[in-house]
């Protein structure tokens, strides 16, 4: 099955207000930009987004935040992003913040049809105890709390349970992939994108390059095309842009002369 569409427009054309979104990427590595943009464009607000960060300097899922387009951020790390901080404590977002970990097996518990599982981490704090502000009043006080989640003993240790996460949409970026949907991703960018394409209902990959099914040795495959309903095949320019985070310079190394 082809499962190529035209152009990233097309590709989100479905996603409605109110939708709920995995979204791929770790920093500024593997970002799925174009579709972002694209949803930008359209308009949609209201969405639920689960993903490790909200973007950062304008990229990412920061082009949607800033817009005031995200009701609902679940994720793990707040970082450098002032705009995201300011409407978080302000009152205008909710957040659920999530060991990294347990956000990560969430998203591949949703994508393998478990609905729930038990980890140590959070034991003893309001991870597990409840009373992580989720949503501030804007006057300092908070709104919306965390509840409490169950814990259980294994082996004489207490574990937590969590549940999986599965969302309407889920938008990736892989270096490769064919047009079966079948996917390769480059380094850091394969840390959250696999898992969140699995945790999505219908899953959209843009790619930086589009190769025929057959192309790709299936042992070199990192998530197979059964998690992939879209795929929207990059630009040139597209897949070249890139942003740094930090750019950060060495000063050039002086030699001594004899």
């Amino acid at each position: 099955m082809d499962k190529v569409v035209a152009t990233a427009a097309e590709a989100v054309a479905d996603v409605p207000d109110g939708a709920s979104l995995a979204v791929g990427g770790f920093g500024l590595s593997g970002v799925p930009n174009v579709l972002i943009q694209a949803l930008h464009e359209r308009g949609v607000s209201g969405l639920g987004v689960v993903s490790n960060n909200c973007g950062a300097m304008d990229s990412g899922l920061a082009v949607l935040l800033v817009a005031g387009r995200i009701a609902r951020v679940t994720g793990s790390y707040i970082g450098a992003n002032k705009e995201f901080a300011r409407q978080y404590l302000g009152g205008e977002l909710e957040v659920e913040l999530i060991p990294q970990g347990t956000l990560a097996e969430r998203l591949r518990a949703g994508g393998c049809g478990i609905p729930a599982f038990y980890t140590p981490a959070g034991v003893g704090t309001q991870v597990a105890d409840g009373g992580l502000p989720w949503r501030y009043d804007g006057e300092g006080g908070v709104a919306l709390a965390s509840p409490a989640k169950e814990v259980r003993e294994f082996d004489g240790v207490p574990h937590v349970l969590e549940r999986a996460i599965r969302t309407d949409f889920a938008l990736v970026r892989a270096a490769k992939g064919d047009r079966h949907g079948n996917l390769v991703f480059h380094a850091s960018a394969r840390n959250f994108n696999p898992l969140a394409a699995m945790a999505g209902r219908i899953t959209v990959a843009e790619v930086e390059e589009l190769v025929e099914p057959g192309a790709i040795d299936p042992d070199r495959v990192h998530l197979p095309g059964i998690f992939v309903q879209r795929v929207v095949a990059l630009t040139p320019a597209q897949a070249a842009a890139k942003g740094i985070e930090r750019r950060t310079v060495s000063a050039p190394a002086v030699r001594e002369t004899e």
